[in-house]
């Protein structure tokens, strides 16, 4: 078993500045598909120093320590020192992670580079290249979002030819109901009529 420092358990048992800044000035999550951690670290900027900083984290007791030890080193710096603070910054300062660990580190500055950078983008004239990639890819997110309304509203999709858009059956209007239901009767008539011509021609032939 990989033992911790007593800096790692007190960071896990005594985690500081969890929760989120409401009014915040930049926001970032990131995760770790491998093993599922999952960070939000969210920050305040006040006359280009990070005054605030908070957490919250899924994930194991080292990236609950990596969380809570990096806003405690952002705090007070300015957003070029902040950005200057990687994974090796946060193990050291935590004493050391075991190797099977050091990616908790690194998920902790990825997130307060990503919180960094949604602050960067929100400020005129500055674009990060996260925020760029980010800017191309909205206008995709909308579609999507746009096509999964009309989804619902249509209800059950219906299959089509190759080529051609799938269209939802429309529900029947009082109109096409009661047209229906008079070609019935006017139908219902005709046949009446038919088998009546038949039954008199029959009569006479009789005679």
């Amino acid at each position: 078993m990989d033992k911790y420092s007593d800096k790692v358990m007190d960071h896990f048992l005594n985690p500081r500045n969890v929760g989120e800044i409401e009014d915040a000035d930049g926001v970032g999550i990131v995760g770790n598909p491998t093993c599922g951690d999952v960070m939000k670290l969210s920050i305040k900027v006040e006359d280009g120093l990070v005054v605030d900083a908070k957490f919250k984290t899924f994930g194991c007791g080292a990236a609950i320590a990596t969380s809570s030890m990096v806003t405690e080193l952002v705090k007070g710096k300015t957003i070029e020192e902040a950005l200057k603070i990687s994974k090796s910054t946060v193990a050291e300062a935590l004493d050391g992670l075991p190797p099977v660990k050091m990616h908790c580190s690194n998920l902790a500055s990825d997130a307060l580079k990503a919180a960094i950078d949604h602050y960067l983008c929100q400020r005129d004239g500055v674009l990060s290249e996260r925020c760029v990639e980010e800017k191309r890819e909205e206008p995709t997110r909308k579609k999507a979002k746009v096509k999964a309304k009309a989804t619902k509203k249509t209800g059950k999709t219906v299959k089509a030819k190759a080529g051609t858009k799938a269209r939802a059956p429309r529900p029947a209007t009082k109109k096409m109901k009661t047209a229906r239901a008079t070609r019935g009767t006017a139908g219902s008539r005709s046949g009446a009529r038919k088998t009546s011509a038949r039954s008199s021609r029959t009569a006479r032939t009789r005679r």
